[in-house]
């Protein structure tokens, strides 16, 4: 008799953000353990995020977090640097996975499982809404955290995300130790305080 397939879906948070890390989940779903209300994380409710978040943890057959942080980041790009976390988040789950169902349009090389690309998999496929639920309940409380260790960005209120605010806050104070250093509107802030210290 055969094995029944392990899918894995995956999953990431924090790719367009000016700081702070990327996250990465990998989640199999167990089939006799079923979870209500699982979609892509960006149409779910914080409270309701934290929920499924806690029922995900509990009850999927394997689940796996990646953090990248930002000199990883600066170092590979943004695009190799979700690749690098997809591609560990799965060879980290505990059984291994069977099949791959990555969200979006590229299969990351050298998964140790065949990959599936699913272009809008987050509200298609559970195990990929659930990758999503895990990547950013645990990215949005990482820059809660990161909002007291760096004060006056707002990183609790927009995530690093490049709103108005984040953008005032970095033109003022100019760019912290979770900025990614890479990123343009990043350089600019950087270029400019240096330019404003270098002129006293």
């Amino acid at each position: 008799m055969a094995e029944p397939a392990m899918l894995a879906g995956v999953d990431e948070a924090g790719r367009g953000p000016l700081a702070g890390p990327l996250t990465v989940a990998a989640v199999i779903l167990d089939p006799a353990r079923p979870i209500a209300g699982i979609n892509d994380s960006k149409k779910l409710s914080a409270r309701r995020r934290e929920s499924l978040y806690d029922q995900i943890i509990e009850r999927a057959l394997a689940w796996r977090i990646e953090v990248i942080d930002v000199d990883e980041i600066d170092a590979l790009n943004i695009l190799q640097a979700t690749m690098t976390g997809m591609r560990r988040a799965v060879a980290g789950l505990q059984p291994g996975a069977t099949e791959a169902l990555i969200d979006g349009n590229r299969v990351p090389p050298d998964l140790p499982c065949p990959g599936r690309a699913v272009i809008g998999g987050d509200g298609l496929e559970p195990a990929i809404g659930a990758a999503s639920i895990l990547a950013k309940v645990t990215r949005d409380r990482l820059m809660v955290a990161l909002d007291q260790a760096y004060p006056g960005y707002g990183f609790a209120i927009h995530k690093g995300y490049p709103t108005a605010a984040h953008r005032s806050a970095l033109q003022r104070l100019g760019p912290c130790r979770q900025h990614r250093l890479s990123y343009a509107p990043v350089k600019q802030a950087l270029a400019l305080h240096q330019g404003l210290i270098n002129s006293f």
